[in-house]
């Protein structure tokens, strides 16, 4: 697969507590000079962002990052906040206790908020694969479809582990035709993320990528 193709699939990614303003420019400009799908920033930077980058780049944000247990209202005014300051795209995370307990009404609601807050923009939906049995993740293929999400997505890349290709392939059984794939935490060269794309994936959430390209850039290859 061509790299352009992969970088177009690539949601460029820096959500470390310490993230500056001067990286989260330079991960603005690498999304430009290399076209990649998003940028995924924390959410104190997506207005400084979005005037910095203006059309030329989409901005995705975080909300209930990274444990997801927040309440809804507050889930809310932080995705209403964020699409006020100018993202394109939202990944949420799910509160995993409410999964736990077989609370899933809660957590289709949940879902259904949100989605009803960004309107006709991207909400992700992330469910953290690591620390769900196989049952619950088929449940929460159940539940992201029936809400109205756009994305399924694996992993904060802040917890266990990340995205597994087992997991994008089971998603890929029990998902609705309408929700897409986002593999997210841990995708660290480009055979893995053409086989998370062959698999269904839409989306990859890393900042792997670009960092190969230059380091092969750099040393002429």
């Amino acid at each position: 697969m061509d790299r352009t193709e992969i970088f177009k699939a690539v949601d460029h990614t820096l959500l470390t507590q310490t993230a500056t303003w001067e990286e989260i420019r330079q991960i603005c400009d690498e999304g430009m000079q290399y076209g990649t799908a998003s940028v995924c920033i924390p959410p104190s930077y997506v207005k400084q962002a979005k005037e910095y980058a203006g059309d030329k780049l989409v901005i995705c944000t975080v909300i209930g990052f990274p444990n997801g247990y927040m309440t809804t209202a507050a889930k809310e005014f932080e995705t209403r906040d964020a699409l006020a300051n100018g993202a394109d795209e939202i990944d949420m995370v799910i509160n995993l206790g409410w999964v736990k307990d077989g609370k899933y009404d809660l957590v289709e609601q949940e879902i259904r908020t949100l989605k009803a807050a960004c309107g006709e923009k991207i909400l992700k939906v992330i469910i953290e694969t690591c620390l769900l049995t196989e049952e619950e993740k088929i449940k929460m293929c159940e539940i992201v479809t029936k809400s109205g999400a756009d994305f399924i997505k694996t992993s904060t890349g802040f917890s266990r582990a990340g995205a597994t290709f087992a997991d994008i392939a089971l998603f890929a059984t029990h998902i609705g035709p309408e929700v897409k794939m986002k593999a997210a935490g841990g995708i660290s060269s480009f055979d893995d993320a053409e086989k998370f794309i062959f698999l269904g994936a839409s989306r990859l959430g890393t900042s792997r990528m670009v960092k190969l390209a230059k380091n092969e850039e750099a040393q002429g290859y």
